[in-house]
């Protein structure tokens, strides 16, 4: 009997005729206006039409159950989980059960985090998955592959940047309420500063924290949001280039090709200063191969 493991991501429209009904799932069943769902057409139309994220995420699968494969051989049974798009979690983890896998370890793409975001992944999981035990993969944002990764990314990248340029690391942001007690900005804090560590920056280059891709919501989401970043650093006068490290995305999608590579580039160039972002992990085989790691890991603890 093998151990199930769903792993999971946040799911994008296959199509662009699937890009209101994604739309309105994100919003729990509440269609779109007219001109929001403009906006994000255009939006995905800017990056060739529709994200990569499907494939993307499809290759991050497939590489983490390659290493699965290698390093405990015909131990797991692997399947997709999306939070907005099919197979959703809860198709991921039935046909697992379906299988007579003997428990479910939970993965999500994301390495911080957070009670509003993989907290959430996680308790959708353990719902589906009752009453075979459960037990979910919390964060990996300190991981020797995504340290390495992002760290060798920053290297390259400044090399072709500015000497005054200053490197600013990334995530999602998310409202205000959520982030009360919540160990999301920490563990943010601490990647950044470890990756900022092996790539050396004290040495030669100053960093920074930021916040982006906010929701359009009444509420305060937390911030400051990279285009204000990028806005005072400009102003200050005191640097060339500005560097992106989003840290907390793994894979191209929307809020990476678009609201840096389109819309933060362009408020860099009217502003005069030199713009660039590293590599998102993607499929990377060595961090694929900390992520199986870890996913042994919680398996001997549903074992236990």
């Amino acid at each position: 009997m093998t151990t199930g493991l769903v792993v999971m991501a946040y799911g994008t429209p296959a199509a662009p005729e699937d890009i209101e009904a994604y739309y309105t799932h994100i919003r729990r069943g509440r269609p779109p206006e007219p001109e929001q769902l403009a906006d994000l057409i255009a939006r995905y139309d800017a990056i060739g039409g529709i994200s990569p994220l499907a494939a993307r995420t499809a290759a991050q699968l497939n590489a983490v159950e390659a290493q699965l494969d290698a390093l405990a051989p015909g131990e797991f049974t692997v399947r997709l989980g999306q939070k907005h798009a099919a197979p959703f979690i809860e198709d991921g983890v039935t046909e697992l059960a379906e299988l007579g896998v003997s428990g479910v370890v939970g993965l999500v793409l994301a390495p911080h985090y957070s009670g509003f975001s993989v907290g959430q992944y996680h308790e959708r999981a353990a719902a589906a998955a009752a009453p075979l035990p459960f037990v979910g993969v919390d964060h990996w944002h300190l991981t020797d592959g995504f340290v390495d990764h992002q760290a060798a990314s920053v290297s390259e990248r400044l090399a072709g940047l500015p000497e005054r340029t200053v490197v600013v690391f990334t995530a999602h942001s998310l409202p205000e309420r959520v982030l009360e007690g919540d160990p999301y900005p920490d563990e943010l804090r601490e990647s950044a500063a470890a990756i900022a560590g092996r790539a050396g920056l004290d040495q030669w280059s100053g960093w920074a924290l930021a916040w982006q891709s906010a929701g359009r919501t009444p509420e305060p989401w937390r911030g400051p949001d990279i285009l204000e970043i990028i806005n005072d650093l400009a102003d200050g006068g005191e640097v060339d280039g500005v560097l992106v490290v989003p840290q907390g995305f793994t894979a191209d999608h929307l809020e990476v090709l678009y609201d840096l590579d389109i819309e933060a580039a362009a408020v860099a160039a009217e502003r005069g200063l030199a713009f660039a972002r590293t590599d998102v992990v993607n499929d990377d085989r060595a961090v694929a191969a900390d992520l199986a790691r870890l996913v042994i890991d919680a398996a001997a603890v549903l074992k236990q």
